[in-house]
């Protein structure tokens, strides 16, 4: 057995663990990240890219900003389209100038990735069979496996930054945590293509066949997703079939300025929304995904991941800088605060802009349904203050601050 210590002990070198142990160690704290799989397969995850005005300030604040300040795209609106209509939402007029800047996961990533490692911080990638261990007591610790060794890591706190799949939140026992599920039953079939994009901005298409997104992580790659029964597989969608889709449900006017091309990546996500409570268990944190799921129409899993790594790190430096040990129980009321708003946000998106089949077993109750959703957006986008509602939350609520 091999021992080593440090103050704070962050599972998963996803953007959530390296963006927290970087601004951790900004601050003098000493951190470790242990990642059960290789760095570049980290890297190869494609996910979002749009990201909110507090994910940016963080970001700058961690001191990795200098490539998404020369590269990211400032964004100061989106638009809704409806049976082919669209609707801006002019976030920057409506909410007095906040924007969002889009900006690839994998890029905030590898530019976190680059920072930690010319800093001489530790990651141990391919770290196996990771458990923590006295998480309720003053020590806690986990074991893990590297390179045919045994190691014991010792330390203060663990942030589990591991996902929906990993070992942080089994770590808490199922009788101290409380789930919430919510199933869609469709999916998102992803399309990634070093084309241009269709339109200088986000079009979320509500359309009789199905919700469309036109999105972007630079003027030369472009991301389009299509609404899709779970039953689907990837197998099943040629680039060609996806792009005849796709040209069914935008707009006419974004049709003619689309170019297609062969796919780098595709991928067919389930929807879903997920929140357990709380998101702390003695010294352990749950962070992002960890601890919550949310479906991709309101933009907000990578940033609600963020807003807990604010919460966090605002504790941690409390903890070490003014002995403020209390100040761990705010953790889990003030990242849950904010979750929730995320996850109400994005369910209200995807009733409004989803086609849902078989909702229930009462086609009665599906047809009313889809009539509220109809009504709903038709007075959202026909209301200064509709649309300043949903600018509002796009952008991102501000973060609280720990006290």
């Amino acid at each position: 057995m091999i021992n080593g210590k440090t103050q704070v002990a962050i599972i998963g070198a996803g953007p959530s663990g390296l963006l927290l142990g970087q601004l951790l160690a900004r601050q003098g704290i000493d951190n470790v990240i242990l990642e059960r799989v290789t760095g570049d397969y980290v890297l190869g995850r494609i996910r979002a890219g749009v990201l909110e005005q507090g994910f940016v300030e963080l970001v700058r604040e961690a001191g990795v900003a200098e490539r998404m300040d020369r590269e990211g795209e400032i964004h100061e609106g989106f638009e809704i389209a409806v049976d082919g209509e669209l609707h801006r939402i002019d976030m920057k007029g409506l909410t007095g100038g906040d924007t969002v800047v889009v900006y690839g996961q994998t890029e905030i990533t590898l530019d976190l990735m680059q920072a930690r490692a010319a800093a001489g911080l530790e990651t141990v990638y391919e770290a196996a069979e990771v458990t923590p261990h006295e998480v309720r007591g003053e020590r806690p610790y986990i074991t893990y496996q590297h390179g045919g060794e045994q190691y014991r890591l010792e330390c203060d706190y663990i942030a589990g930054c591991d996902g929906f799949y990993g070992v942080s939140r089994q770590t808490i026992p199922a009788e101290a945590r409380r789930e919430f599920i919510r199933v869609y039953p469709f999916g998102w079939l992803g399309l990634l293509a070093d084309t241009p994009p269709v339109h200088k901005e986000l079009i979320y298409c509500k359309h009789q066949r199905g919700f469309a997104l036109a999105s972007m992580r630079s003027q030369t790659r472009s991301r389009y997703y299509l609404q899709v029964p779970l039953e689907d597989k990837v197998e099943d969608w040629s680039d060609d079939a996806f792009w005849e889709e796709l040209k069914l449900r935008l707009p006419q006017a974004a049709v003619a300025g689309l170019v297609t091309g062969p796919s780098i990546e595709k991928s067919i996500a389930p929807l879903r929304s997920f929140v357990c409570e709380p998101l702390q268990y003695g010294r352990l944190f749950l962070v992002g995904d960890a601890g919550h799921i949310v479906p991709p129409t309101g933009a907000k899993g990578l940033n609600l991941a963020a807003s807990d790594v604010a919460a966090l790190y605002q504790i941690m430096v409390k903890v070490y800088r003014e002995g403020r040990t209390d100040a761990i129980e705010q953790y889990s009321p003030i990242a849950l605060r904010r979750v929730w708003h995320g996850e109400r946000f994005s369910w209200w998106m995807t009733n409004m802009l989803h086609r849902f089949d078989k909702l229930t077993d009462d086609p009665q109750a599906d047809a009313t349904f889809d009539k509220f959703m109809v009504s709903e957006l038709d007075y959202y986008l026909g209301s200064e203050n509709g649309r300043r509602v949903i600018a509002e939350q796009y952008v991102g609520l501000p973060y609280e601050t720990v006290k």
